[in-house]
């Protein structure tokens, strides 16, 4: 098993900026893949970016490229990503989530965290 646990979200306005955080715990967070997703109120959950095993390889949805950043640091545990020049509809529920391979679908994940809520302000 792979507990994650997301941290900060929170209120900001447009062009603004934030820095989520997900801390793992139980299994070694270096033989997992790490992503994030984003679920708006009464839309499916989507993809916004993923990080392989060692940092190597990222990818984002076209709708943060450019925008946002993920990366991870493995000694920590700690997977972020750093969010820039944000605007209204990036408004979500954030979750991190684990995988075993790269992939980028939901339900390739196995363990996700609660999530941390973003709301952007016009």
């Amino acid at each position: 098993q792979v507990q994650l646990v997301e941290s900060g979200g929170g209120l900001v306005q447009a062009g603004g900026s934030l820095r989520l955080s997900c801390v793992a715990s139980g299994r070694t967070f270096s033989n997992y893949v790490m992503g994030w997703f984003r679920q708006a109120p009464g839309k499916e959950r989507e993809f916004v970016a993923r990080i392989s095993w060692n940092g190597g390889s990222t990818y984002y949805a076209d709708s943060v490229k450019g925008r946002f950043t993920i990366s991870r640091d493995n000694a920590k545990n700690t997977v972020y990503l750093q969010m820039n020049s944000l605007k209204p509809e990036d408004t979500a529920v954030y979750y991190c989530a684990a995988s075993l391979v790269l992939r980028s679908k939901a339900y390739e994940y196995d363990y996700w965290g609660q999530g941390t809520q973003v709301t952007v302000s016009s």
